[in-house]
This record gives structure tokens, sequence and C-alpha cells, in this order.
């Protein structure tokens, strides 16, 4: 059945539409600084996932623990030449890993389709700049996955949680209201940018950053543990401010139905 006020669903890339449990940005970065002489956790990795990769790097060598790490090492903080060469080895380094996670989350094909098929147009956004993308992008396509286009965080005046990425897409495609887009996205600052730019947001919250897992390694948790690690996922959405939460785009269909009923009716993000 078509959607009758929804035109629009913004999608992110890594954790959301590909690569289950956003698995290539976070061990580029864990390299880059290992690469340092400085140990990063994953979860210190994981932190600000989702903005540009430049200002990910700067985020991570000004926490405490990893600065007086970065300190001990190199005999003082990390400056801006050193975010620089962090940064152009993780292009490079990420370039390299992309082609490798470019397959789909379980039952994205079917659920992009089945939008489509009912009037929603698909946009992509991402933390990756555009280099990055296209290392990845024709791969996804070659495994059943192209947005109707799709922008990068070096093709916007600034990056997420910033709106432009949004305003992109739903210029792009031909949106006419921002009432009547969503933005869909695994981490935190996807949920902060959808509401910049005054989109509905959903957050999903078992494919990507928040359970930092395969499809197989998370169904192989002991229940209790998987349940748990999907519940610390959802809260820090909700906290973000979403609107929804799921925990998979192949799941969203029945939160899109809702939006569509409540725009009828009137109602606005």
């Amino acid at each position: 059945m078509a959607y009758t006020d929804l035109e629009g669903l913004v999608l992110d890339w890594a954790g959301t539409a590909v690569d289950h449990g956003s698995l290539a940005p976070v061990g580029v970065f864990v390299e880059v600084f290992r690469r340092e002489g400085v140990d990063v956790t994953l979860e210190e990795a994981r932190g600000p996932m989702g903005v540009h990769k430049r200002d990910h790097i700067a985020i991570v060598s000004k926490l405490p623990r990893v600065r007086q790490v970065w300190i001990d090492a190199h005999g003082s903080p990390p400056g801006e030449a050193d975010i620089d060469r962090m940064y152009a080895g993780a292009i490079e380094a990420q370039i390299a890993c992309l082609p490798d996670y470019a397959t789909p989350i379980p039952g994205v094909i079917d659920a992009v389709a089945a939008f489509r098929r009912d009037g929603l147009k698909i946009g992509g956004t991402t933390g990756y700049i555009r280099v990055m993308l296209d290392a990845l992008a024709p791969h996804a396509a070659a495994n059943g996955y192209a947005p109707d286009v799709a922008f990068t965080a070096d093709e916007v005046p600034a990056a997420r949680p910033a709106p432009y990425l949004c305003w992109k897409v739903f210029e792009t495609l031909g949106g006419t209201a921002a009432k009547r887009w969503v933005k869909a996205g695994d981490t935190p600052v996807d949920i902060e940018a959808g509401l910049n730019a005054g989109f509905w947001t959903i957050g999903i919250a078992g494919t990507g950053n928040g359970v930092g897992m395969t499809a197989e390694a998370l169904a192989a948790l002991p229940e209790a543990e998987r349940e748990a690690l999907l519940a610390r996922s959802r809260a820090a959405l909700t906290a973000a401010g979403a609107h929804y939460v799921v925990d998979s785009v192949a799941t969203m269909e029945p939160v899109l139905r809702t939006l569509d009923a409540r725009l009828r009716r009137g109602e606005r993000p």
C-alpha cells in the first residue's frame, strides 16, 4: 500500500544498511592509534561514531586516558599535525578494507525494495568521505543495496550532527517538506542530525555501533546478555531524542506506517 504523506527515508550506511556491527570504522580507528604507540579500547574508539572521521580521531585523542597515554608515549599532547597524520592513515586503511564490509544487513534489501514499491525515495548519508564511499558503494550495489542518492561528510558545510547531509538528500530528491522525511541510523549523531533537519527520526539499535557485533556473534550470545546489550543500545538512541527505536531496518515498516498516519492527522516532528 502506497504511503500517502511520507516522501522519503535517509539511511546511514555502516551499521544501518551494510556492515552489521559497524565493524569497518572502529577497526581502523584502533589501528591508527596503535601505529602511534597508543592503545585505545573498542569502547573509546566507538564513542564518537557517526561524525566526520577526522573529527572522530580528534575527539578520541582528547579523551583523558588516551591523552595521557599519548603524552607518556610522545612527551606532549597530540596536536593538529598528529591528527592530520592519523587521518591520512585512516583514509588509506579505510579504503583498503571497505570492500570487505559491503554486505547488506539481513533484511535490508527486501525492506528497501518494499519502501520503494510503496513510493518512498531512499537516500544515504555517512560519516565516510567521498573516496571512502566510492570504495564501498559499488560493492554494496553488487550485493543488492544502492540508495537513490548518497552523500558524504566532506560534501556539506558540516557533517553530522549538523542537518546538511539530510537537507542535501532532501533537496536532490525533490522533497517538499521536512516533516515528510525520516532519518534512520544507528548512532546518536544520526538522530541529532535528523532532528536538526526537522525530520522524523528512527534509531536502529540492533545492527550497528550500539552492539558492535556481527549478526552471527550477536545471535550466539546468551539471551540475557544479548537483551542487555540491545537494551543499552536502545536507551542511547532514545536518549538522543529518537522518535522511535527499532532493532533493524528490516523491522522498520510498521513505524513508517505509524508516521504516515500521524502525518495524515496533522502531526509533525
